[in-house]
């Protein structure tokens, strides 16, 4: 399993158990595997965050995959970085690929680019300001 991608403990622990191995073998072959240095929630977390945030996803959808993956919370916060402005940048390049950088124009509009923008994982505070039209912040081509 490890060959192919990266696990966190708790994942991996999820899928041995599902094909019915002994809870004491799993928790040996876990401890064996951080040892060795082929399991290490500290990278997959790393690796995790950096292919998320290049497919186009906010900091609070990670964060929700990452505490169900079996992340700890403070360790996230503190790789997350959820105030750093380039998530801000990243809600934009999502934004201007989706609604081809134009504005709403009404409510409607504007409530569909907000949940686009939301289900993606952005707050609101970066939702908003990708919103507002500061042309001169818009990214160009």
């Amino acid at each position: 399993m490890l060959a192919r991608r990266d696990h966190s403990t708790t994942e991996l622990s999820r899928k041995l158990q599902r094909k019915a191995f002994n809870q004491a073998d799993i928790d040996s072959v876990l401890a064996a595997l951080s040892q060795e240095g082929l399991l290490n929630d500290q990278r997959f977390m790393e690796s995790y965050i950096q292919y998320r945030r290049a497919r186009g996803y906010g900091p609070l959808r990670i964060r929700a995959e990452l505490i169900e993956r079996g992340i700890a919370q403070d360790l996230i916060e503190h790789q997350l970085n959820i105030t750093d402005n380039a998530w801000l940048e990243d809600a934009r390049k999502v934004w201007k690929k989706r609604f081809k950088n134009c504005l709403p124009k009404d409510m409607k509009a504007r409530g569909q680019q907000m949940r686009f923008l939301f289900y993606r994982g952005f707050t609101s505070e970066q939702i908003n300001r990708v919103l507002q039209g500061d042309k001169a912040l818009l990214i160009e081509d």
